[in-house]
């Protein structure tokens, strides 16, 4: 009888160790992300692959250096840069004479310390076609 109160005291103490040392392990890697820098720059998100989707951007401060996950967005103007967040008008009336739509956009946030336009400009295309406003609903009581 003592030699399995032994045993299963040796078995809780082991266990004890073992989980107290996979709590030390989880603070030591959250101690390390800290800096102390405080000025960090950061540099554009770079896509893994093609011009958009998860990607990396790597930051520096004094002599330190860390790499963030992020993601571009496959719609996004690349001409602004996805780190550059406007906040755009209606847009404006078909010109005759150029055949495209104009509407302005006001800078509402640079994310990273990004170098962003304070205001820009976009245009598109008039559209030939005329948009009708009843639209059928698909697939619902229909055959």
């Amino acid at each position: 009888m003592q030699v399995w109160s032994f045993l299963l005291l040796l078995l809780a103490l082991t266990l004890l160790a073992a989980t107290t040392e996979a709590g030390k392990s989880k603070k030591e890697k959250v101690k390390k992300d800290v800096s102390k820098c405080e000025d960090w720059r950061w540099g554009p998100c770079v896509p893994n692959s093609k011009d958009c989707g998860l990607g990396y951007r790597e930051g520096t401060c004094k002599d330190e250096s860390k790499k963030l996950k992020c993601k571009i967005p496959c719609n996004w103007k690349k001409k602004f840069g996805a780190d550059c967040k406007y906040k755009f008008e209606s847009w404006g009336g078909c010109s005759a004479q150029t055949g495209v739509k104009t509407r302005s956009g006001i800078l509402k946030k640079a994310l990273y310390n990004a170098q962003c336009e304070e205001i820009v400009y976009v245009t598109k295309p008039c559209s030939s076609k005329i948009k009708s406003k009843t639209k059928a609903k698909k697939g619902k009581g229909k055959d």
